[in-house]
């Protein structure tokens, strides 16, 4: 079980966490001259899907997947998809793209009447799917993040952290029925008036 970091760092301006796992997916690609980051999407995913464990979300990122190991990966063969981080279930937080950059993880989006969210968002995928609650390590670990997130990007508020559902609805469902974002944004409010955004 990965010890629970009382805080978690960004190192100097690189948009790398100093307390993640450094993994680092091919998938990404400048955001656009001026794009300002002003929008949170979380996610889950699990591969294949409903198991946990076994290191294939970090193959997919990484263009590295077998699809003969398993029915599923053969229809996702051949996507370049990517996050920035990622929540296992037992809270170990990796990253995969630098936040300066944009990763591949909304596909076809709309948010607040602009398309394209890749180019504005930040994108958290927790190990999980539609059946499954999520753990309270993840939580955990969630909370954390998204307070640095909202301390180094002030134009990222609570109402601006959304699911992947609410951007692509025809398309996607998650983070799901089992996520909890009563629980989420009561945490994050506390911490707003608390002031402990830039020092979650």
């Amino acid at each position: 079980m990965p010890q629970l970091p009382s805080q978690i760092t960004f190192g100097c301006e690189s948009g790398w966490f100093q307390d993640a796992e450094i993994i680092r997916s091919p998938n990404f690609d400048e955001r656009p001259p001026g794009c300002a980051i002003d929008l949170l999407v979380i996610h889950a995913i699990s591969l294949p899907p409903g198991e946990f464990g076994g290191g294939k979300i970090d193959e997919f990122f990484l263009n590295r997947l077998d699809p003969g190991e398993h029915p599923y990966f053969r229809s996702i063969d051949g996507l370049r998809v990517s996050s920035h981080f990622l929540i296992e279930r037992a809270g170990l937080l990796k990253q995969f793209v630098s936040t300066a950059f944009r990763a591949w993880h909304c596909g076809l989006s709309s948010f607040d009447g602009r398309s394209a969210c890749n180019d504005f968002a930040i994108g958290i995928e927790l190990e999980g799917c539609d059946e499954e609650p999520f753990t309270p390590h993840q939580y955990s670990i969630l909370g954390h993040l998204l307070a640095h997130l909202m301390g180094r990007h002030p134009l990222i508020t609570i109402d601006r952290i959304v699911g992947h559902s609410d951007i692509a609805p025809e398309r996607k469902t998650d983070p799901g029925p089992k996520f909890d974002w009563d629980r989420l944004r009561s945490d994050l409010a506390v911490r707003v008036e608390s002031g402990r955004l830039n020092n979650p």
